[in-house]
């Protein structure tokens, strides 16, 4: 690959990485591609050497949002599926991943918003929910295939829907009581005690 085209590759990456960031802290429609590309000191005209449209910009950075826990672990060695549940679970119910929405999960921050999105976004989002319930499932303490599925679906609904409601709460002492309710139910279902 020539300086050139590794030069726009790399700003292209750094179009989506910011891009995803923006859209977990203020929701798909919440970004422009004017105030994004003022954001990454380049012009509005230069997006479109990287993206057909808004909807290309929007499905690559969904995409990156999705993976990017996976593979930041996998660049530094570590298989997601060897986190052993209570330190994955105390991780991602914690009060910094509830304050840092635009460097956490892209399901506690998008949801509802990847729901309304067309068809495009939400087979990444689908693709991408699969490898995480198929992780978490390896987690499970249940030797029970079937039972270690049935908990890792609760358990990825549970957490990613408390990290949502502490997050709408403007009542930090509820807030915090979410997480910590979410939290106590993860390290039963570690020990074997859950559903």
């Amino acid at each position: 690959m020539g300086h050139s085209q590794l030069e726009k590759q790399k700003t292209h990456e750094r179009i989506v990485s910011l891009a995803a960031r923006r859209l977990r802290e203020e929701g798909l429609e919440g970004i422009g591609v004017a105030d994004l590309m003022k954001e990454a000191g380049l012009t509005v005209g230069g997006f479109y050497k990287h993206f057909a449209s808004r909807d290309e910009l929007v499905a690559e950075a969904v995409q990156a949002a999705v993976e990017e826990q996976r593979r930041q672990m996998q660049e530094r060695g570590i298989d997601p599926a060897d986190i052993p549940l209570e330190d994955y679970a105390e991780n991602y119910l914690s009060a910094s991943h509830r304050d840092h929405c635009g460097e956490g999960c892209a399901y506690a921050a998008l949801t509802a918003d990847i729901a309304r999105s067309g068809e495009t976004v939400r087979t990444i989002a689908t693709d991408g929910m699969r490898k995480n319930i198929e992780t978490m499932t390896a987690r499970m303490p249940q030797a029970d295939a079937a039972s270690a599925r049935r908990n890792a679906l609760i358990a990825t609904c549970l957490m990613a829907g408390a990290v949502g409601l502490a997050r709408v709460a403007n009542d930090e002492e509820l807030s915090d009581e979410i997480l910590e309710a979410a939290r106590g139910f993860m390290r039963e279902l570690a020990n074997g005690n859950g559903t």
